[in-house]
C-alpha cells in the first residue's frame, strides 16, 4: 500500500513542485532561502555563545573572588545608626551595632513632623501653596502625592492614632534619662506636634500655612536633636573602627574595603561613609569605600555587598589590563559608567569622557536601521 508520505517522499523535487503548483525554480529558491536562514541562525547563535562563555568565566572568577575578599567592612544603614560587619577571607567575623541608643532616640522625635505630614499629605489640594519655596515644588509631583484631595476626611482617624502615640511619648519622656538639653528639645517638638494635631482635628481641616507654622517652630529643636544624634554616631563608629583596626593590624587595615548599603535617598553624603572615610587609608579611600544604593534592604546584605565588591575589584584589574593603552577607556570600563553608554553619548551629541569620535554618523543616519532622519520641512 502506498501511503501519502511514501508517495511524496518518492517524488522528485521537480515532480512535487509541479504537483503542488510551484515551479521548480521557485521551489529551488525556497530551499536555498531556508538554507541561508538556517546558516544565519547558527552563525548568530555562535556569536551569542562567545558572550555566554565570557559571562560564565566572569561569574566563575567573581564567585571565587567573593570567598577571598579581605578585609571588608559591610555597613547596613538602619534606624539605630547602622549594623557593621567585619569580613576576613570572605567570612563574617563579627557584626556590631556600635552607635549608642541616644542616636535612635534623638532621631525618632525629630521625625515627628514628617510623620504628621505623611498622614495628611494625600488630603492636600492639588495647587502649589503659597510657600517660600513654592517654585521648587513640582505641580505634577504634588498632584501624585495629594491623591485624595482636601474634601476627604480620611486623615482624621490616623492622625488621632498618631496623637495617642505622641501623647504617650510625651508623658514618659522624663523617664527616658536623656541629657537635659535633648529632653527639652524633644519635649518642644512633641508639644508643638500635639497642638497642631488637636487644632486640626477640632477644626476638621488643615492647611499648609498652619503646618508651616508648626514645622517652623520645631526646627530649632530638631537641630539640637541632630547635634546629639551626630555626636553619638561619630563616637560609636570611630570607636568600633579603632577596635577593628587593632584586631586586624595596620598592614591589613591599609587595604581595607568598606561597602555601605543604603537607600538611594541617603546614598550621597551618607552618615556612615563620612565617618568611616576618616578612618581608612587616605591613599585608597577613593577606590576602597563603596557607597552602594539599594532599592530596599536586601534579604542577604552581606552577599549583595560582597558580590558587588567582587565585580568592582575584578573590573578595576581587568580594565587596566584589557585596555592598557587608553586610560580614559579603562576608567570608563572600571567605573560607574559603561563603555557603550559613552558611545551613545557621542552619537547623540552629548558630552562624554572618552575621546571624541566622529558624530557625523549619528547626525546623518540611524546605525541600526540605516534610516535617514526625517526632514523638518
Amino acid at each position: 500500500m502506498v501511503t501519502r508520505r511514501g508517495f511524496i517522499d518518492g517524488m522528485s523535487a521537480a515532480g512535487a513542485a509541479t504537483l503542488f503548483g510551484v515551479t521548480p525554480s521557485a521551489f529551488a529558491t525556497t530551499h536555498a532561502d531556508v538554507a541561508v536562514a538556517d546558516a544565519e541562525l547558527k552563525a548568530r547563535d555562535a556569536i551569542r555563545a562567545a558572550n555566554v562563555g565570557m559571562r560564565a568565566s566572569y561569574a566563575a572568577l567573581k564567585s571565587e573572588l567573593i570567598s577571598r575578599l579581605s578585609p571588608v567592612i559591610v555597613v547596613q544603614n538602619d534606624a539605630t545608626g547602622g549594623k557593621f560587619t567585619l569580613i576576613r577571607g570572605g567570612s563574617p567575623q563579627e557584626s556590631v551595632n556600635p552607635v549608642p541608643e541616644l542616636f535612635e532616640l534623638a532621631k525618632s522625635i525629630s521625625h515627628v513632623p514628617q510623620g504628621i505630614f505623611s498622614t495628611i499629605a494625600p488630603y492636600l489640594g492639588d495647587k502649589v501653596p503659597n510657600l517660600p519655596n513654592a517654585s521648587r515644588i513640582d505641580p505634577h509631583d504634588l498632584d501624585m502625592v495629594a491623591f485624595e484631595g482636601p474634601r476627604a476626611a480620611g486623615w482624621i482617624s490616623p492622625l488621632q492614632g498618631y496623637e495617642a502615640t505622641l501623647t504617650t511619648a510625651r508623658q514618659q519622656l522624663g523617664e527616658a534619662n536623656l541629657p537635659q538639653e535633648l529632653e527639652i528639645s524633644c519635649g518642644r517638638i512633641l508639644d508643638e506636634a500635639l497642638t497642631f494635631i488637636r487644632d486640626s482635628v477640632r477644626n476638621g481641616t488643615f492647611d499648609m500655612a498652619s503646618f508651616e507654622e508648626f514645622s517652623g517652630k520645631t526646627y530649632p529643636s530638631i537641630r539640637t536633636n541632630m547635634k546629639y544624634a551626630a555626636a553619638a554616631q561619630i563616637c560609636g563608629v570611630q570607636g568600633l573602627m579603632r577596635k577593628w583596626r587593632a584586631t586586624i593590624g595596620e598592614e591589613a587595615w591599609k587595604d581595607l574595603y568598606t561597602v555601605v548599603l543604603s537607600i538611594w535617598t541617603t546614598s550621597e553624603l551618607n552618615q556612615a561613609s563620612i565617618i568611616i572615610r576618616r578612618c581608612m587609608n587616605p591613599v585608597k579611600v577613593a577606590t576602597h569605600l563603596i557607597d552602594l544604593p539599594t532599592v530596599e534592604v536586601p534579604r542577604d546584605p552581606i552577599f549583595v555587598a560582597l558580590d558587588n565588591l567582587a565585580r568592582i575589584v575584578q573590573d578595576n584589574v581587568s580594565a587596566e589590563m584589557v585596555f592598557p593603552t587608553d586610560p580614559l577607556v579603562a576608567d570608563v570600563f572600571k567605573g560607574k559608567e559603561d563603555l557603550l553608554s559613552v558611545e551613545i553619548l557621542q552619537q547623540t551629541g552629548a558630552t562624554a569622557r572618552a575621546p571624541t569620535a566622529s558624530r557625523s554618523a549619528a547626525a546623518s543616519a540611524c546605525p541600526v536601521h540605516k534610516e535617514k532622519p526625517h526632514s523638518s520641512a
